[in-house]
């Protein structure tokens, strides 16, 4: 099905994104990071390259969140009984969020743990 013009895309994209978070507790959860994390980051005063990075961050996890959700969608669209290779699928688009929020939480510990020591000390 192609979309007929720009509007009716960016609204099928907002559907989507709006789908995801009401829907999706891992989405959910990753948002509610990323709010916390964007708190933090005015609190301990993150420069302009930090910021850069903690967005490119977010956007992945996130982004990869998405795709993880629409992957289990088609896998349960087309699986609907149990299968191995579906559940093979699931799991492995699965741990590409956790890949990427594992090395995500790596850099922000880099970015504010130095900041959390010195207002300690």
């Amino acid at each position: 099905m192609k979309t007929k013009n720009l509007f009716h895309s960016f609204d099928c994209a907002f559907k989507g994104l709006i789908y995801g978070i009401k829907t999706e507790r891992n989405i959910k959860i990753h948002v509610l990071s990323m709010i916390g994390i964007i708190i933090l980051g005015f609190i301990f005063k993150i420069n302009k390259t930090e910021w850069y990075i903690c967005l490119l961050l977010f956007g992945n996890v996130i982004s990869l969140e998405y795709i993880n959700t629409a992957l289990e969608k088609i896998v349960d669209l087309y699986s609907p009984n149990r299968n191995e290779l579906a559940r093979i699928a699931k799991d492995v688009a699965a741990a590409s969020v956790l890949v990427s929020a594992i090395v995500s939480a790596t850099i922000g510990l880099m970015i504010f743990l130095p900041k959390i020591i010195e207002v300690i000390m």
